[in-house]
C-alpha cells in the first residue's frame, strides 16, 4: 500500500458519497480492486453457476498470459487487490501460477477461489511460493453424498486431500500465506453439518471458516437449496408463498466505484453479479482500461442504479 494508492482509495470514497448526494456521477479514482477470470471452463456442473450449468450466452475460453500483465500494466499504480477468479476453476488455466507472480511482483494483494480439485504434490509448493495472499477453498459438504448434491462430480475426499496438503506444506515452510479460507455455501441440503463443520475447521486448522449465504436464480418461487435457518438465507419468505430478497435495493453500490470485472478475454464489467456479460464497458484490446472505467456507458450505468437501481436486472439478486 503506497501513498498514490491510499490517496487514489480516498478520493474514490469521496466521490462515491458526492455522487449518491447529487445523483450524478463523479470518479476522481481508478479501480482499487479488480476480478480477473482465469478461465470459464470448471470440472464440476454446480446448479446455480453458468459454468457448471454449461450455458454462457458470452465467449467462454482461457485468459492469456499476455493479456493478464496488460490488465496489470494497466492499473497496478492504483490496484490494492486483485481476486483472479470470476467463473469457472483458476487452476486449470495452466499459466494461472505464474499471473499470481506476476500480479505479486507488482505490488498487488491475490487471491483466488478454487473447488481444490488440482492442488497436489506437483504444484503445491508452486501454489505457495508464487505470492498468492489468500486461497478461499470451496467445500459445501463434510460427507460426500451432501458434498455433490451441490458440488456435482465432485470429489471430496480430493478436495479435502488438497486443503491438508497446503495446510502442512505451510506449516513445514514456517510461512503466513496464502492465508486459507475455508467457504461453506450454506444450503437446505447441507445446514445440518455447520456444528460438525466448525470442529473440523479449527481441527485441521484453517486461517479462517466462512458461511456463505446461497444464490438462487429463480428464488421468488422457493428452492430446496434456501436454508430453512434464515440466516443463512439471502432470501425471506412473504405471505402470499413467494421469496424475496432480504436485503433491500438502495440506490448505492460502493463496487461501482471500487472496482470491476475483467473477463478472460479482456471485456470490462460493472460487477461479479454479471455472470453472463449483460453490461460490457469496453474491451481493454480496444481502449486503456483507465478510459473504459470513466467512458459514457460506465457514467450512465453508474447513474442509472444512483437513481433507480430497481431497474437493473443483475441488482434484483445481489446482497450489497
Amino acid at each position: 500500500m503506497s501513498f498514490h494508492k491510499l490517496n487514489n482509495y480516498f478520493l474514490l470514497f469521496i466521490s462515491f458519497h458526492l455522487s449518491r448526494f447529487t445523483k450524478n456521477p463523479t470518479i476522481w479514482g481508478y479501480p482499487t480492486t479488480l476480478s480477473i477470470e482465469p478461465t470459464t471452463s470448471c470440472n464440476l456442473r454446480c446448479p446455480e453457476c453458468p459454468s457448471g450449468l454449461r450455458n454462457f450466452t458470452r465467449p467462454t475460453g482461457m485468459l492469456e498470459y499476455a493479456l493478464f500483465q496488460k490488465i496489470i500494466d494497466q492499473s497496478k499504480d492504483s490496484l490494492t487487490y486483485i481476486h483472479l477468479y470470476f467463473q469457472g476453476e483458476p487452476f486449470l488455466n495452466p499459466a494461472f501460477l505464474n499471473m499470481i507472480r506476476y500480479a505479486d511482483d507488482s505490488g498487488v494483494f491475490t487471491s483466488t477461489s478454487t473447488n481444490a480439485h488440482y492442488i497436489s504434490d506437483k504444484n503445491v509448493d508452486q501454489t505457495i511460493d508464487s505470492g498468492l495472499k489468500q486461497l478461499i477453498v470451496s467445500m459445501d459438504g463434510l460427507s460426500q453424498d451432501v458434498y455433490e448434491e451441490y458440488r456435482i462430480g465432485g470429489n471430496l475426499e480430493k478436495v479435502q486431500k488438497g486443503l491438508t496438503l497446503i495446510l502442512k506444506r505451510k506449516r513445514e515452510k514456517n510461512t503466513q500465506f496464502p492465508r486459507i479460507i475455508l467457504q461453506f455455501l450454506v444450503t437446505g441440503k447441507n445446514e445440518h453439518q455447520i456444528p460438525d463443520l466448525k470442529f473440523w475447521a479449527k481441527d485441521i486448522g484453517v486461517d479462517e471458516l466462512q458461511l456463505k449465504t446461497a444464490q438462487i436464480y429463480d428464488f421468488e418461487n422457493g428452492s430446496d437449496l434456501i436454508p430453512k435457518n434464515l440466516e443463512y438465507s439471502r432470501y425471506l419468505p412473504t405471505k402470499n408463498g413467494t421469496w424475496k430478497l432480504k436485503k433491500e435495493i438502495r440506490n448505492k453500490c460502493w463496487r461501482m466505484w471500487q472496482g470491476a470485472v475483467m473477463t478472460w478475454d479482456g471485456r470490462m464489467l460493472p460487477c461479479c453479479f454479471d455472470k453472463d456479460g449483460q453490461h460490457i464497458m469496453g474491451k481493454i484490446q480496444k481502449n486503456p482500461l483507465k478510459d473504459i472505467w470513466n467512458n459514457a456507458s460506465y457514467n450512465s450505468f453508474r447513474k442509472q442504479l444512483l437513481n433507480d437501481r430497481t431497474q437493473i436486472e443483475i441488482c434484483k439478486n445481489c446482497t450489497a
